[in-house]
């Protein structure tokens, strides 16, 4: 049995390792695919031949089961969705040629999701982590002997949370971006793109007690940027990182700006709402908050749906 095995493991290489070199002439002749493309083309069917080596199948008798399968083992191994996407286009060329050829009946990779779309949400801080998070901030900015740092400590905190900053957004801010009588602030975002962003009345008030305390003292030569290290430079985007990741819970600035997004889409806004707050330039970024929305679709209609309470006779 080992014997018999073995010999049929090795047919399998010598079969696959044939058809993907049939292929890749075929690519290099007939589509004239570059060397270095034909090479990453053989790479991935390699690849993938093996992995069917451990099912014990060929590439011929691959199925859309066994193409799944693969994907998730990618995934499962750290491989980036591009990097699987790529792979999961090459097995789509060659099964095309085998079907086109006649050589088999059934494309496995026909109706499979593209790694390219998979979407991770981002981790976000429940409502009660980020309260607990701003109340000590707060709480320290509100002490008598609280000083200049305690003050912009807050005043960061809370805008990050109340306007989903990026980091990169959150320093570049500059005091004339701030329309506090109207609760807002101009931001520029990726590609230079400007925006504007509601304050809420908390990030609002602190804000304000920061200029008026916090950064006259902080300021030891004329600068326009909102935040100032204790040095009177223009605040990092380390230093940023530092203040937040110590403020509880492990957190990150990126971590404020999911758990904006995602309490806002909690409590019944929009996806569009939310991308104009976030800045982000396709509603598709967006849409990783999707299952948050339809969570809130599926309440309010079990809430007011005539039947959705249905009692069974």
């Amino acid at each position: 049995m080992a014997t018999a095995r073995k010999a049929e493991l090795g047919n399998s290489r010598l079969g696959n390792s044939g058809l993907i070199q049939e292929y890749l002439v075929y690519l290099r002749v007939e589509k004239g695919l570059r060397p270095l493309s034909c090479e990453a083309y053989g790479r991935d069917l390699l690849q993938f031949a093996e992995f069917l080596e451990g099912e014990s199948t060929t590439l011929l008798e691959g199925t859309q089961a066994l193409v799944a399968g693969f994907l998730k083992h990618l995934s499962k191994h750290g491989v980036e969705s591009r990097s699987a996407a790529r792979k999961l286009s090459c097995l789509r060329g060659f099964y095309r040629w085998l079907l086109l050829d006649k050589r088999i009946h059934r494309d496995p990779t026909l109706n499979l999701e593209s790694p390219a779309t998979w979407k991770v949400l981002p981790k976000s801080l429940a409502v009660a982590e980020v309260d607990s998070m701003l109340d000590r901030a707060a709480m320290a900015a509100n002490l008598p002997q609280a000083d200049a740092v305690a003050l912009r400590d807050c005043a960061i905190l809370e805008l990050l949370y109340a306007a989903g900053l990026r980091v990169s957004e959150l320093t570049g801010l500059n005091v004339a971006d701030l329309s506090l009588d109207a609760g807002r602030a101009l931001v520029r975002g990726k590609g230079d793109k400007e925006r504007i962003v509601p304050l809420g009345r908390a990030s609002i008030q602190a804000l304000e007690e920061y200029l008026r305390k916090g950064r006259p003292a902080l300021e030891k030569e004329c600068s326009s940027r909102l935040f100032l290290s204790m040095r009177g430079q223009p605040l990092g985007r380390g230093w940023v990182w530092h203040l937040v990741k110590h403020s509880g819970s492990a957190a990150s600035p990126h971590m404020l700006r999911h758990s904006c997004a995602t309490h806002m889409v909690e409590r019944g806004a929009d996806l569009r709402t939310v991308q104009t707050l976030l800045g982000h330039a396709d509603i598709a970024t967006t849409q990783i908050y999707t299952h948050l929305a339809l969570g809130r679709l599926k309440a309010v209609h079990r809430e007011h749906h005539p039947r959705a309470k249905r009692v069974a006779p």
